[in-house]
């Protein structure tokens, strides 16, 4: 059973997953409004793995025997006035997110929660990948700056997402 603090900053971290889902889901609409079909899929794939993430914590506070309480959602940015922005943005949310986990990671060793760390520790490494992925995307970006054609390869590229 985990404490009563580690259960509401779960619950908390749900919402922050929830959040970047549907952040992610509204760059896919923005990427989509400007013709960008490989970003818009890549969005939307990233939007449907937050959205896992989000019920993995779910099943986890389930099988602690705590009670899940789900929060509302902020409506998200939706505009930009680059993919590079776009991207930006979601590396600087990835950052973010990676610091609540990191802080979720303190409270369970504060509560000597051993099993809570073991969980945890699949979200540090996902986040590791998460933060690499769009920082090489904002490099991509920032590289192609005004080329078409890279720009369209890149779009090609991101849309091969699986």
């Amino acid at each position: 059973m985990i404490s009563t603090k580690m259960a509401e900053a779960l619950n908390d971290q749900i919402n922050a997953e929830m959040q970047s889902s549907y952040l992610y889901l509204s760059m896919a609409t923005w990427f989509d409004a400007q013709g960008w079909e490989g970003m818009t899929k890549w969005m939307v794939g990233q939007a449907k793995e937050e959205d896992s993430h989000a019920h993995k914590i779910v099943r986890y506070i389930s099988e602690q025997q705590s009670r899940v309480l789900l929060k509302a959602i902020e409506q998200p940015k939706t505009e930009w006035s680059s993919p590079l922005e776009a991207f930006q943005d979601a590396l600087k949310h990835e950052q973010y997110i990676t610091s609540r986990i990191n802080n979720l990671f303190k409270l369970a060793k504060e509560d000597e929660d051993f099993a809570t760390e073991g969980f945890l520790t699949w979200y540090i490494k996902e986040q590791v990948e998460e933060e690499a992925t769009a920082a090489k995307i904002v490099l991509d970006l920032e590289r192609i700056g005004s080329s078409m054609q890279g720009m369209y390869m890149l779009d090609h590229s991101l849309g091969a997402r699986q």
